[in-house]
Order: structure tokens, then sequence, then C-alpha cells
């Protein structure tokens, strides 16, 4: 699924009709009798295939017309981590509207910031989400919102504000528009007065090591007590002053807490989050592309859910799995793109140096 072009119709309504957990968030089913797009894992009864057609991202299904299903809640499932390192490009631009690049700003001024044209950059976002920036930024806020109805109790005017709406105004009639009715109708519970902390859990692709997480995040010098991380939030660098804590919430969730001076700051927070925790890696694709490499193999089979400890303020200038900082392993990482940087990590966790992957590949060369 490198593309949205490229997506196998067939292949995803038979992953829909066994309702396989390895697809979700891989794709979303387009419903066209009722109008709704939902996850590969939707309880609801599988419509016919003729009534369904499938897109890559909840963008692509908001912008052809179709509104979130309430039962499987989109938003809910795993980051689309199937088309990431696809594209640098289309990555970076990612990393910079979940940190609210297109609330203020235009599609050519988000382009000017990745040094490509506008026009390519649109022609990106084509290929690989099937709709155009603005309508990914959309539904990020809309998904963002949805979720902040459902996991907390904070007033419609607060959840507007937090979800990166720039008014209340605007935040109703997109809800009106989407789903024919007020964000109010999508609460099952009474809102309370607003409280001091935001709690939302944010969904990964299992499975995940926290184990080396959580130490590799101790020794780089971040405050983690027991299996909580927390770092203070400064108006200078978040936009807000308060303290974000992270914990792991159960299989497939981490349980993310902001509290937030201005909740303004909120979606750039947990787009840090995310980056941090590297939250949309997909332990699939990394296991399959590094299993190319014999050094690796075994490597990637016994730690499957090793990720990336991300930093905080990060200048975008390339894709965090892509960096590599040891020069020496250059050559030979070249075959391990657009993982590079998962594939030195295997290594220096099982204490294999870049000279005796050398003596390594010697020794082969010479048998």
């Amino acid at each position: 699924m490198e593309n949205a072009a490229e997506l196998d119709q067939e292949a995803c309504y038979r992953a829909v009709l066994t309702r396989d957990a390895r697809f979700d968030g891989r794709f979303f089913g387009c419903v066209k009798t009722t109008g709704i797009y939902c996850r590969p894992v939707c309880p609801a009864r599988t419509p016919k295939r003729e009534n369904m057609f499938f897109v890559v991202s909840p963008a692509a299904a908001e912008e052809a017309g179709f509104r979130a299903c309430l039962r499987c809640r989109p938003e809910t499932a795993p980051d689309m981590g199937a088309w990431r390192g696809t594209s640098n490009t289309v990555s970076r631009a990612l990393a910079l509207i979940e940190a609210g690049a297109l609330d203020e700003a235009d599609v050519d001024a988000l382009a000017g910031r990745l040094g490509v044209g506008e026009r390519h950059l649109r022609r990106l976002f084509r290929q690989h989400l099937g709709a155009a920036p603005v309508s990914v930024a959309q539904t990020r806020r809309v998904l963002l919102a949805k979720a902040l109805i459902h996991q907390t109790d904070l007033p419609m005017a607060q959840v507007a504000l937090a979800s990166g709406f720039g008014s209340v105004r605007r935040f109703n009639e997109t809800f009106q528009a989407l789903y024919d009715r007020a964000p109010s109708a999508l609460r099952r519970h009474r809102e309370k007065a607003g409280e001091a902390a935001v709690q939302l859990n944010l969904p990964y692709r299992p499975p995940y090591d926290w184990g080396a997480m959580l130490t590799a995040l101790a020794e780089r010098g971040d405050a983690i007590e027991g299996r909580r991380w927390s770092r203070p939030l400064v108006q200078a660098v978040d936009g807000a002053d308060g303290v974000v804590t992270v914990e792991p919430a159960g299989e497939g969730r981490v349980s993310v807490c902001v509290e937030a001076s201005d909740l303004k700051a909120l979606p750039g927070v947990l787009a840090r989050v995310r980056r941090v925790f590297d939250l949309s890696a997909d332990p699939e694709a990394i296991a399959r592309d590094l299993s190319q490499d014999v050094t690796l193999a075994p490597l990637a089979a016994a730690r499957p859910g090793l990720r990336l400890p991300g930093c905080w303020i990060d200048d975008g200038a390339e894709p965090p799995n892509d960096r590599l900082t040891d020069e020496t392993l250059a050559a030979r990482a070249e075959a391990w793109r657009p993982w590079r940087a998962y594939g030195a990590l295997h290594l220096a966790m099982a204490g294999i140096s870049a000279a005796d992957l050398m003596e390594t590949d010697d020794a082969q060369r010479a048998a």
C-alpha cells in the first residue's frame, strides 16, 4: 500500500470479511449505501462487495463525502504507518500538519518549509494519502475532536479550541456537514465544567517494547517514574505552560494526560508525544524490510516491538526513521532504507558494531 492508486480493492474486502486486525489503520472502507466509512475491524454487518470501495486514509474518505462510523470510530485506529517511509516529503509534511502548520498558514507556505513546490506537494499527497493537504488537516482536527468528545468531559467550546478549530462556529458547521448533527449529539454523557487536565488514549500498532523505550528515555535524562514519563510544558516552546504525562494503557493504547494553560497547544503536544514514543511505527513493514539483511533478520525477529525514541523538539529536516548518526554504517545501511535508524538501533541493542559487520561480511566472502 505504498500509494493510494495501488490499493488492492479485493484484498481489502477479504480483510474486512475476516475483520483482520493486522489491517486496522492501513485502509478504510467506504459504504456507498450509508455514506459511512469504517475500519476493517468494524463490528457492524459487512456490506456487499458492490457497495464498498477502499481508501488509504480518513481524509480521502471524508473528501469523498463519507462520514466516520460511530461504532468502530476511525479516530481510534492506529496511525497510518503503511505508507510511512515511501515519501520523506509526505512524512515531514504530515509531522508539520500534526503540529498545526495549516491552522494559520496555507499549503504554499507549508510547501516552502519543505523546499518543494505547492503543486508537487499536492501531487504527493494525492499519490500517498488520496487527499489534499487541507483535507488531511481538517480530518485530523475532526478526528481529534471526536476523541475529545468521547473520552473527555470538556465543554464543546473547549473541544473546538483543543482540536484546532479557529472558532466554535466553524467547529459546529463542520460537524453538522459531516455528521448531519451537532457535535454535542455524539456525546453519550453529560459534560462537566472544564477540568484542569485532558486525558486521552492514543493508539499504536503492537507489539511495543516498553521496557526498551522507557530505559532509553531515562538514560537520556527524561523524567521517568515507574512506567510513567512526564515533561513540563513551556509557553515559548509548546504554546502553553503545564505538564504532560504518558504511560502504557493496555495493548495498542497509550494514556496521555495534558495539563495546559491554553488548550490551543493540545494538537502540537500530542504530535510531539507521538514522535517521542514513535507511535506511528509500522512493526510489520520494518521487520519485513530489515529482514532482507542476514544480520538484521534474527535481531528484528527477536525484538519486533523496538521503537525509536524521538526528540520533543525536532526540526523535521528528515524523518527520524531514516536518520543515521553512525556514518561508519552508511554504506551498509543504504540497503535498509527507509528504516536505517531502526537497523542501527537493532545493532546497538545487540552490541554489534560496524567493525563487527565488516568482519562478518569478510568472513562470508572468504567462505
